[in-house]
């Protein structure tokens, strides 16, 4: 028995995160079951794990044994009953809208057993937001994870006010367990660190290319020159996060907080993204195309050969 005693993991959605969250805990060892509200949902997810599984077995070194045995311990489902009724732990991966998370927060109580421990992994809103809605809120709190899990090796760790001291052990032992470094969160905080540090970045790159005062090439460049050793830029990322996700992101703090710029950035996402099917990474194209982005290419970060200065001053015209 691990130190958290959290085996069995029921992961509430099967969009990117939760797609993820899932096939890394069964890679880890646990046994897991994906639920999502549609059939459709976890055939992406299934899709998804066949990426995944190269992924790993080309950056994890993972082993043909490896993935067979992580694909043994995922179990697929449209039933929210049959995911969370033997879960030790529950892991809720749904949309960044708090009417959606609370609506699944009360049809689980209803559901797992009292000892269960409840996490979020919401980006960006705070457990006391829903802590009542949950039916135990001693057994409840965050466990955010980052894209591209496998890398990006973090889980940020927020309890509420009545979250328990155990319950807040038990999650720092789990994220542990899987290979993730825990993120404490001392103080309550929207975005926690993670999303503090990136979605204003992420904010501020939108909305260069929303008003047209640079395309998302050059505000990946300028990025990538000014940090050199990071592989992506600003744009590169929210292709990786996920166009979906940040238009609900935008679209929540952008009524929140009264900001129309974010809000506009959520219409331009939706226009010229979602609209488009240029979902981002996993849809195989959002501001790049995959598998190879041109932020990717040898040369990207080069000083331009002289062949290239006439469509660059062009760019300069003021529009």
């Amino acid at each position: 028995m691990s130190e958290s005693h959290l085996e069995n993991v029921a992961v509430i959605g099967a969009g990117t995160l939760g797609g993820q969250i899932a096939w890394h805990s069964a890679y880890m060892g646990k046994q897991v079951t994906v639920y999502d509200i549609s059939e459709e949902g976890l055939e992406k997810c299934r899709a998804a794990h066949a990426d995944y599984a190269a992924i790993y077995a080309a950056h994890l070194n993972a082993s043909e044994g490896d993935i067979a045995a992580t694909k043994s311990r995922l179990t697929f489902t449209t039933d929210l009953t049959e995911a969370a009724q033997n879960a030790d732990l529950v892991i809720e991966a749904v949309p960044e809208v708090p009417d959606i998370k609370i609506d699944v927060y009360q049809k689980l109580a209803t559901i797992m057993p009292e000892e269960t421990i409840l996490a979020t992994n919401s980006s960006t809103l705070l457990p006391s937001m829903f802590s009542a809605e949950t039916g135990r809120p001693d057994r409840f709190g965050a466990l955010h994870f980052a894209n591209m899990i496998w890398a990006l090796n973090i889980a940020e760790i927020m309890g509420a006010p009545e979250t328990s001291d155990d319950t807040l052990t038990r999650l720092t032992a789990y994220a542990a367990e899987i290979g993730m470094v825990p993120i404490p969160i001392s103080r309550e905080q929207n975005g926690y660190v993670c999303n503090s540090l990136l979605v204003p970045l992420l904010q501020a790159a939108q909305s260069l290319v929303t008003k047209g005062v640079a395309d998302h090439e050059t505000v990946d460049r300028t990025y990538m020159i000014m940090n050199r050793g990071c592989t992506m830029g600003p744009c590169g990322i929210m292709d990786m996060v996920g166009m979906g996700t940040l238009r609900e992101i935008f679209t929540y703090w952008g009524t929140q907080l009264g900001d129309q710029d974010m809000l506009t950035n959520a219409a331009y996402l939706q226009e010229h993204f979602l609209d488009t099917g240029r979902m981002g990474l996993l849809a195989g194209k959002g501001y790049y195309d995959y598998p190879n982005p041109t932020y990717q290419q040898p040369g990207f970060l080069d000083v331009p050969d002289m062949s290239a200065v006439p469509a660059l001053a062009a760019k300069a015209k003021l529009k």
